[in-house]
């Protein structure tokens, strides 16, 4: 038997080593151990026995409970073990990314061998080719290169890889590696799409003069601040309670565009609906200013501020008359039909002296005004039919929903009808100041102001009317102001019904108007690739829409004047795909220009956004849990657990949709890291759908996410997909652009996707973006109220680093979760923004060194260089001089080191006394101060003396002699200088010791080392010399 290491070969081990002890022993005391022995083996044996059919232990649930962040848990699921080997398969953790990706690589290669067979197969079934290859002499096969085995199409497949690309296709942190040397233009056909074809307008302004048209306009404010609105909205409008005509609880809305209700106070940043946060923009068109660029047939600011100034003009009433819905959409498959919401107005007819009104009077005096100072042709010939734009693409419940709402709304104008019988004036006893974000002092409102819109949301300046109200105008204009609660209960319920027909006016009583009812399981997955001027069609169990979505920002500073934008990365320059000139555009569609960032002077009038370019990847609906949707705090701890790599993004090609929008298309490659995260995020955050469940380890669900649990990036649009789900990664740059013409449009389209295959070019497996303070290592996440606010940031590999956003800086880890009780002691408080930052606390000298700057750390970096240098060259200087024969510069630094402090204290102790008398007339620079002990001089350096051995001793006697004379002339000039000066004794004291440092570098002056020091005591000094020249003598 043999020691080993088998299942039994413990106990063979133990039997053979028993032996082995016992071997050369008595073998009365062999007996009894190898009894001992067989019994252990017996009992090792049924304890074998025992166990033999017990299961593995189970250490799912030991991986689960372990700290992922911890130093363990990332040694473990780290593929390398050191640096020097590699983890076996054994050493890989039972689950996490390394675990699900430890057979990678070796699918990739199956799948790469599989398609170069199936190449092969079809080489062979097109040219009627014998699957039986020849062979050679040594029995190889050879020939046709499709008559490989499958080892020689593994071998040329490894052949292949070595090549040097990149092969990004099969791994989580790469993309785009099939189509590396497409164009645009061949990629644009792959997905189906034309590249030469735009929107153009349906009309045109009628005067060849204007090139392009315009947003901005002359008219009269409806604002109002609300509790529920956006806080920095004006309070213009005191006469008409805008918010009681909106359904902002969405008791009879399904859905609308991504703007929302532009009456009745705007929305808030963290509105449950997820709309854009803007202000109230409530108003009605007086005139159409239009372009602002007068290179265009527009009319410049100042032409239009010098117009308003020249003009004078009565206060206006305005009368309400009803509300209405306009226009109609839908797919016609299912979906509820789309229109617009609009509060028709007038201004009230007023006769003075002569058959013309007052208003005819002002609108003829506008027009005077503005052709007086050179009006664009851009600008309206007559003046517009007065309304209010409440919402577009609105979306109701069902008919019977709308028939409801329209019914609840023009009651509520039925009773502004009766409070206000001939109108009333608009305006507010408040402050404001212009525009939005001014600087300016706020000044105060009054009644019958008329304002200039550069665009709906910003007004830029206004004017007040040429008189003060009359007191029947003053009575209207502040009754609701002045009224308590009671007296607006008795107004409110002395109308109950409406007294004009608003089913014929409001469109909600035609009788072509067929009834509908939203069908939620009318849902597709298709639908996720929504058109954001439009409402949503929401599945079953939401009962709100939201604008809230998971994607990748991709803003960058723009030239905006009245916003500031954050620059998520630098990798792309989408201005470059803007026609900010006009070339090829003539108008949008909407009140919004290009999304990548507009212009303050925009010649169309446009809003005036910060860039707000993204790729939208999941959108999770509303943040209201009691509507169907799920908490802004839980979709942040889902969206955590998610361990997604690296998102790399290329862009394909440039393209106008079936709605007119541009966008730019990137590659949906369902293999790389997007299209991975997309099938995570619908399995942990989907809807039900089709027998499928979501599933996540907090249980957090959502009835209002725009995608199915079971949609993946293989359903998604693109060549290698089928289609038919929601991943189709596009960037908008442009809702409903409008062309001069279709050559135009082509050759647009031509000029953005020149810039696109340049890109291609530059980046050919895609690129991960971000900037220096964003997400410097790429490819992060972004969660994202609306396109414009990006709230929370998470990093590839579940990794938190510091990014500055929104005018901030933030941790991808912060999160306004509830907290477990223990506070940060408790592991599972350890994400939250208060522990994180406890835990991650920068230094204050760190602080201190950052806020220095790049300019002032390179300053007190250089000074103390500059500094080091010059005191070591003053030390090398000193030490050349100073240090003995044969020292280091590290033994004289230290030697001068203690000299310099004992020279410290021999002048602080002479600083003490006051008396003259009581110094000490010898020096103590021949004597260390310890014990009297003679400190000899430093030996004389090497070359200084020519004296060599033998003739030491007589120059010694020599030196001798003269320092005989040299005393005896020293006593004599002593004793003048005493009868002279009597307080010499410093003087003395300086020359003795500089006559003590000459000893050594001349013979010349070695004579006068031992003058004495004092006139009196000259004798005793002169033997005291003498003396200490004997033991320099015995010393050297």
């Amino acid at each position: 038997l043999r020691c080993h290491n088998s299942s039994w070969g413990v106990i063979a081990s133990s039997f053979n080593c028993t032996m082995i002890r016992n071997r050369g022993k008595s073998k009365s005391n062999a007996v009894p151990r190898m009894t001992k022995t067989i019994l252990s083996v017996v009992a090792v044996t049924s304890l074998g026995a025992g166990v033999a059919f017990a299961r593995v232990a189970d250490r799912g649930r030991v991986v689960k409970a372990r700290n992922e962040a911890s130093t363990t848990a990332k040694r473990m699921n780290h593929r390398s073990i050191d640096r020097r080997r590699a983890a076996t398969k054994a050493e890989l953790a039972l689950e996490g990314p390394k675990y699900r990706g430890r057979n990678r690589h070796n699918a990739a290669r199956e799948a790469k061998l599989r398609k170069l067979e199936a190449e092969a197969s079809e080489h062979r079934k097109r040219n009627n080719v014998d699957y039986t290859p020849s062979q050679d002499a040594n029995g190889k096969r050879m020939g046709d290169p499709s008559l490989l085995s499958r080892e020689e199409v593994s071998h040329l497949a490894l052949r292949s890889d070595s090549s040097g690309k990149r092969e990004l296709s099969s791994q989580l942190t790469g993309c785009c590696y099939t189509y590396q040397s497409y164009s645009s233009s061949t990629l644009g056909s792959l997905y189906g799409k034309d590249l030469t074809t735009g929107d153009t307008p349906s009309h045109d302004s009628g005067d060849e003069d204007c090139t392009t048209d315009g947003l901005s306009f002359i008219g009269v404010s409806f604002s109002v601040n609300t509790a529920h609105g956006n806080p920095y909205t004006y309070q213009l409008n005191d006469q008409f309670p805008m918010e009681n005509i909106i359904d902002r609880d969405y008791n009879y809305v399904m859905s609308m565009d991504e703007d929302g209700w532009l009456v009745g106070g705007g929305y808030k940043a963290f509105d449950y609906s997820g709309k854009m946060p803007y202000i109230d923009s409530s108003h009605t068109e007086l005139l159409r200013v239009g372009n602002m660029n007068p290179a265009y047939g527009g009319t410049s600011i100042s032409q239009v501020y010098n117009a308003m100034a020249s003009l004078s003009f009565a206060p206006l009433s305005i009368y309400p008359e009803y509300v209405k819905g306009g226009g109609g959409g839908g797919d016609g498959s299912g979906s509820v039909p789309s229109s617009d919401v609009t509060l028709i107005v007038s201004v009230v007819e007023t006769y003075s002296d002569d058959s013309y009104s007052d208003y005819e009077k002002f609108l003829n005096d506008l027009f005077n005004a503005f052709d007086a100072v050179g009006g664009g042709s851009c600008m309206d010939d007559h003046d517009t039919d007065p309304h209010v734009s409440m919402s577009r693409g609105v979306k109701f419940k069902s008919s019977t929903h709308e028939y409801n709402y329209f019914y609840t709304v023009n009651l509520e104008v039925a009773v502004w009808q009766s409070i206000y019988p001939k109108g009333v004036v608009i305006g507010s006893d408040s402050s404001a100041a212009f525009p939005p974000g001014s600087r300016t002092s706020a000044q105060y409102v009054g009644y019958g102001n008329l304002y200039f819109f550069y665009d709906r949301a910003n007004i830029t300046k206004a004017w007040a009317a040429n008189r003060d109200m009359s007191s029947s105008e003053e009575y209207y204009s502040t009754l609701l102001a002045n009224s308590d609660s009671d007296s607006l209960a008795s107004m409110y319920s002395a109308v109950t019904t409406i007294g004009f027909d608003w089913q014929t006016k409001s469109g909600s009583g035609d009788d072509d108007q067929e009834d509908y009812e939203h069908n939620p399981y009318n849902w597709k997955a298709t639908m996720a690739i929504h058109d954001m001027t439009d409402g949503w069609d929401l599945p079953p169990n939401c009962y709100m829409e939201g604008e809230t979505f998971l994607g990748i920002p991709l803003a960058a500073n723009s030239d905006s004047k009245l916003q500031s934008t954050s620059s998520f990365q630098n990798q792309f320059d989408f201005d470059s795909l803007c026609d900010f000139n006009y070339t090829y555009i003539v108008d949008f569609g909407t009140n919004h220009g290009w999304l990548v960032g507009e212009h303050l002077d925009n010649a169309v009038g446009s809003i005036v956004d910060k860039d707000t370019a993204h790729i939208p990847l999941f959108y999770l609906g509303t943040t209201n849990p009691n509507m169907g949707g799920m908490s802004l705090s839980n979709m942040i701890k889902v969206a955590k657990t998610i361990d997604f790599g690296t998102l790399y993004i290329k862009p394909a090609f440039v393209f106008a949709d079936d709605n007119g929008h541009l966008k730019l298309q990137f590659e949906a490659d369902s293999n790389s890291a997007l299209g991975y995260l997309y099938n995570n995020l619908c399995s942990l955050l989907g809807i039900s759908w089709n027998y499928n469940n979501p599933s996540n380890d907090y249980g957090y669900y959502t009835s209002c996410a725009m995608h199915a649990a079971g949609d993946q990036a293989t359903y998604g649009c693109g060549p290698d997909n089928s289609g038919t789900g929601g991943f189709c990664p596009q960037m908008t740059i442009a809702y409903s652009a409008k062309f001069g013409s279709e050559d135009q449009a082509a050759a647009y389209m031509s000029m953005a996707n020149n810039y696109v295959d340049y890109w291609r070019s530059l980046y050919p497996s895609g690129v991960a973006v971000g900037t220096n303070n964003f997400c410097s290592e790429g490819g992060c996440l972004g969660l994202f109220l609306n396109r414009m606010d990006v709230y929370q940031v998470f990093k590839p590999g579940s990794a938190g680093s510091w990014v500055e956003f929104n005018g901030g800086t933030f941790s991808p880890t912060a999160s306004p979760a509830p907290t477990y009780q223990g506070g940060c002691d408790d592991p599972r408080n350890k994400h939250l923004d208060k522990c994180f930052r406890m835990q991650n606390k920068r230094k204050a000298s760190v602080v201190a060194w950052d806020s220095l700057g790049t300019i002032g750390q390179l300053s007190i970096l250089l000074v103390a260089f500059m500094a080091t240098t010059l005191t070591v060259s003053i030390f090398l200087s000193r030490a050349r001089r100073r240090k003995r024969k044969g020292e280091s510069y590290v033994g004289f630094f230290l030697r001068d080191l203690q000299r310099t402090k004992k020279k410290k204290k021999k002048l602080r102790k002479r600083r003490k006394g006051g008396n003259d008398l009581e110094e000490d007339m010898l020096g103590d620079d021949r004597f260390g101060g310890d014990d009297d002990a003679y400190n000899p001089g430093p030996k004389p350096r090497a070359g200084r003396s020519s004296r060599s051995k033998s003739g030491s001793r007589s120059t010694r006697s020599k030196s001798r002699k003269s320092r005989d004379r040299s005393a005896s002339r020293k006593r004599g000039s002593s004793r003048s200088r005493k009868d002279n000066d009597g307080d010499d004794d410093k003087s003395r004291r300086s020359k003795s010791k500089s006559r003590a440092r000459s000893r050594q570098r001349s013979r010349s002056n070695s004579s006068r080392r031992n003058r004495d020091d004092g006139g009196n005591n000259s004798g005793r000094s002169s033997r005291r010399e003498r003396s200490s020249s004997r033991s320099r003598r015995q010393l050297v």
